[in-house]
């Protein structure tokens, strides 16, 4: 008996965990769409998030990226950013976390990301990044910078590094020069 309850109250408690996450107003994928329903005073509409690059938006900016960036396989460039995704996030005008938003990252004097607080090394650093400078910080982000604080061992693939570049250029909103 004591077994039996052991199940049910251990599966009543999975069922109430999993509505603890967060709420979607979303359609699954595979739901057809349903004609807009009447607003209710009690509904509150959120606004939609904007819309990133489409694929083919995706593909130009790649291939208008310089050599060997414009190579650059996005999708193990967006695996590879699993590695820093517990510390960063894309999303623009989105938080920063453990470590600086990522967005708008190109063209960025290093340590001066709004409301972060950075090691001094990296607010005394003085340079701008770009994709050089990013790909040397990622091979090896103490020996480049000594003195920062960010834990992360580094990327020692090359071509690794070359497609996190490729995805974070394309993902980041960067402009190409004209």
């Amino acid at each position: 008996m004591r077994s039996v309850v052991g199940v049910v109250v251990a599966l009543s408690s999975l069922a109430a965990l999993s509505a603890c996450g967060p709420a979607s107003t979303e359609a699954p994928a595979s739901a057809p769409a349903s004609p807009a329903a009447p607003a209710s005073s009690s509904s509150v509409s959120t606004p939609a998030p904007a819309a990133g690059p489409s694929d083919a938006e995706k593909q130009a900016l790649l291939i208008s990226l310089p050599a060997p960036y414009n190579t650059g396989d996005l999708e193990n460039g967006r695996k590879q950013f699993a590695l820093c995704r517990s510390c960063h996030n894309l999303t623009p005008g989105g938080p920063n976390a453990t470590g600086p938003n990522l967005y708008g990252l190109f063209g960025r004097t290093a340590g001066t990301h709004e409301g972060f607080k950075y090691s001094d090394a990296v607010k005394n650093a003085g340079f701008v990044w770009d994709a050089e400078k990013l790909d040397s910080w990622l091979a090896d982000p103490r020996g480049f910078l000594p003195g920062n604080r960010m834990s992360f061992a580094g990327v020692k693939d090359p071509q690794k590094r070359v497609d996190l570049i490729a995805y974070l250029k394309v993902e980041s909103g960067y402009k190409p020069e004209s």
